[in-house]
C-alpha cells in the first residue's frame, strides 16, 4: 500500500488543495489550509493537513499526514512532504522537493533540488537497495522532469472549454527521487462534484502509469500499476484561471478502491511573502 500511495496519491495532493483557490485570490498572495482523508474499500486509513502559500511568481506547499482508524492496528505511520519553486509563464516550476515518511520501524527521507527541469542534487535515506534487475536511472532520466506534487497541476492553453475531452490528453514526466515514470491521462466522463471550495463539473480522466527507470520489472506492485486501467483523477479548474487540478483520485487495489479526497478547504490572504523562502 505504501508503494501505491507514493506513486499515485502523492502526485495528487498538491493539486487537490490548490483547486479551492477562488477567482479573487487567483493572482494574489494567498494561503490555503486544507484537510484530506484517504480511504481503502470505504475504510478510513489516513488523514492529514495541507498548506499552500501562493504569490504571483512563487509557490510553496507542505502536507502532513498520519495513519488512522484500522490502519493503526497494522502499522502506525506519519509523514511530511513539501515542494517550492517559481511560477513562470503560467507554469509551476519546482526548485525543491522533499518527503519524509515513517511507518513502523521503517522510514524514507528524500530531498531533491531541481533547476530548469533537471535534478541537480539528490539525497535519499535509506539508499535504494541494489538489485541486479533494477533498471538504472541515468542522467537523461533526471532531465525535463517534474516532482510528483508539481506534476499534478495542469495548465490548459487557449480559451476553449476546460471540460472538453481533449483537455485530458496529457503526458507528464515524473521523477520522485527513486523512480522515473510517466503519467498519461485520457478522457472518461464528466461528474458533478461539491466541496466547501468548489461546486460544479469535474473532468474525469483515466490515469495510465508507465515506469521508465529505477524499478524492478518483475515486482508485483509495478506490474499491477502498469496493467491497471481503472485509475482516475477528477479535474476541476481553479476559478478565474486556466489551471486544472485533481479534486479526487481513485486507485483500485487488490483490497478495494483507494481514494484520496478533500474534506475541508479554507483560503486566506498570505500575510508574509517571506514564508515562501528562496526559490
Amino acid at each position: 500500500m505504501h508503494y501505491l500511495v507514493r506513486t499515485g496519491f502523492g502526485a495528487a495532493l498538491c493539486g487537490l488543495v490548490l483547486g479551492a483557490v477562488p477567482a479573487s485570490f487567483a493572482h494574489a498572495q494567498t494561503r490555503l489550509d486544507a484537510r484530506y482523508v484517504v480511504t481503502l474499500a470505504g475504510i478510513k486509513l489516513g488523514e492529514g493537513t495541507w498548506t499552500v502559500d501562493l504569490s504571483e511568481d512563487r509557490f510553496k506547499t507542505e502536507a502532513k499526514g498520519s495513519t488512522s482508524g484500522l490502519a493503526r492496528f497494522f502499522s502506525a505511520g506519519h509523514g511530511t512532504t513539501s515542494s517550492r519553486g517559481a511560477i513562470k509563464n503560467g507554469q509551476f516550476v519546482p526548485a525543491n522537493y522533499s518527503i519524509y515518511v515513517k511507518w513502523g520501524k521503517k522510514f524514507e527521507d528524500l530531498r531533491m533540488r531541481i533547476a530548469d527541469g533537471a535534478v541537480k542534487e539528490l539525497k535519499v535515506e535509506p539508499p535504494m537497495v541494489e538489485h541486479p534487475n533494477r533498471i538504472r536511472v541515468t542522467e537523461a532520466h533526471r532531465r525535463n522532469v517534474l516532482d510528483p506534487m508539481t506534476g499534478s497541476l495542469l495548465r490548459v492553453p487557449g480559451k476553449g472549454d476546460l471540460m472538453a475531452p481533449e483537455v485530458c490528453k496529457q503526458h507528464t514526466p515524473i521523477f520522485d527521487g527513486r523512480m522515473r515514470y510517466d503519467l498519461t491521462l485520457a478522457y472518461k466522463r464528466i461528474e458533478q462534484v461539491q466541496t466547501d471550495g468548489y461546486s460544479g463539473p469535474a473532468l474525469v480522466c483515466a490515469i495510465y502509469f508507465a515506469p521508465l527507470a529505477g524499478y524492478v520489472p518483475d515486482r508485483a506492485a509495478v506490474k499491477y500499476l502498469i496493467d491497471q486501467r481503472d485509475m482516475e483523477t477528477w479535474l476541476i479548474p481553479i476559478a478565474g484561471t486556466r489551471v486544472m487540478v485533481p479534486f479526487r483520485v481513485v486507485i483500485p487495489t487488490p483490497l478495494g478502491q483507494g481514494i484520496l479526497q478533500a474534506t475541508q478547504l479554507s483560503v486566506s490572504p498570505l500575510q508574509n511573502r517571506a514564508s515562501l523562502g528562496p526559490q
